[in-house]
Formats: C-alpha cells, structure tokens, sequence
C-alpha cells in the first residue's frame, strides 16, 4: 500500500519510522469499535484513557495482533496507553509538527533521565530518555478512511532519527524537511514511531476521521518505574 511518491511498506518502518501493517480490521469491526466506545466530545479532540475499554481489551486480546507486532518487532510488547481520536467541524484545528514523548506512570521517582514530569488527571507523566522512545511503537487504527478532506496525517519520513528536537527548534527544522500526506482508507493499520515528526493538516469536509491510537511498549523499558496501565498481548508459544 502507498501514496503517491512514497512507499510506506511495513519493511520501511525502521527506515522511515512509519508503515502500513500488513493486517487490516473489516469493515464490520470498524463499526463495532465506534459504537462501543466513547465518542470524543464536541470541541475535543480526543477521548484518552481507552487502553481498558472492553471493545479495545477485545482487540488487543486477538492473538493475530499479538503473533503479528511480534513478527515485526521482535520481542514482547505491552499495551500502555489508547486514545481516540477525531476530526470533526467543532475541532477542526491545524495540528503543527510534534513528537510524542510523554509517557504516563504510576508513581513519580527520581530516575536519571526522566524529565519534565507533570500531572495530567491526577496520573504522573514524564518524559523517558531517547532510548525508551526508541522502543516505543504505536499502532493508528482508522475507524474512518482518512483523506485530504478530513485532516490528514502529515509526516517527515526518517525523522524518527533526529531524536528528541528542542520545541523551540523542531518547527523550523520541520519546515526545511520533506513531508508526505498520508491517506489511509477505513480498517488500515498504520504504524509510526513517537519520535517521528508528524503533524496533521486543517478538515475541509464534515466527515469524522476516528482514529484509535495505541500505544506500544516493552513491559520493562521504563524500570524501576512501571507504565500507569500494561495490557500483555496474547500470541502463540
């Protein structure tokens, strides 16, 4: 699967810090996700803390999910955090070029390397030194296809490298880059890397773009720290 001028297969994933996977959700499992969970509110943009939500445990509990991401990674992986997100008229906002690199924890401790922290509803947040993000992986699950009319995903191929770039310098450095729009149809697992750069354009159309993003990590990157929530995947032994 690609777009045009740029090849996003699962091979180029270390490469380019994003891919397709090679395993899709049917039409029938995209419906049944957005009617069971929790619909982001008017002038939102997404709805957080999903990562236990019966409809996302069911997903995560497929043991082809499992047996799959292992295939690709190479090691366990546990599930730590689920947001939806959407693009709708109320939150049709632009969003500029960012990084992911806030993970969320049960108690705050003093660990080298771990800074800023935070408090988001009463959770620890912090962000992890480069090489805990390295082993991150989150999965972008489209409910909806995704299209240049609803707000798509923006990304600098490769810029998963740069590593952790200063907020003050990341926009321009962005700015100098190639950047590819990435149009996803309904059912598509798209894989990315926290650190590469991405950013999302302005909706044009009233259509939603539901996206459940996940979370990936392995289960002892972060110790003596623990993940605030870790879903162990099933697959075969």
């Amino acid at each position: 699967m690609s777009v045009p001028g740029y090849d996003v297969a699962v091979t180029d994933l270390y490469d380019h810090g994003v891919a397709f996977a090679d395993i899709r959700l049917t039409a029938d499992q995209c419906d049944h996700l957005t009617l069971s969970i929790p619909s982001v509110p008017a002038g939102r943009g997404g709805v957080r803390g999903l990562v236990g939500h019966p409809s996302v445990l069911q997903l995560l509990h497929h043991k082809r999910l499992g047996e799959y991401l292992w295939s690709i990674v190479g090691r366990d992986l546990v599930a730590i955090r689920a947001t939806l997100f959407d693009r709708t008229i109320e939150s049709s906002w632009r969003v500029q070029w960012h990084q992911d690199r806030v993970i969320s924890v049960r108690e705050r401790m003093a660990v080298p390397g771990y800074s800023p922290w935070s408090v988001k509803s009463g959770v620890p947040h912090v962000e992890p030194p480069t090489s805990v993000l390295e082993q991150m992986l989150a999965v972008r699950v489209y409910l909806d296809a995704s299209g240049p009319e609803n707000g798509p995903l923006r990304v600098i191929p490769g810029s998963h490298e740069w590593g952790k770039v200063a907020e003050k310098d990341l926009q321009c450095r962005a700015a100098a880059a190639t950047s590819v729009e990435v149009h996803v149809p309904k059912g598509a697992l798209l894989l990315m890397r926290p650190l590469l750069v991405h950013a999302s354009t302005r909706w044009l159309m009233p259509t939603h773009r539901r996206v459940l993003h996940i979370e990936f990590a392995p289960a002892e990157a972060i110790s003596p720290l623990q993940w605030q929530t870790s879903i162990h995947l099933r697959r075969a032994a």
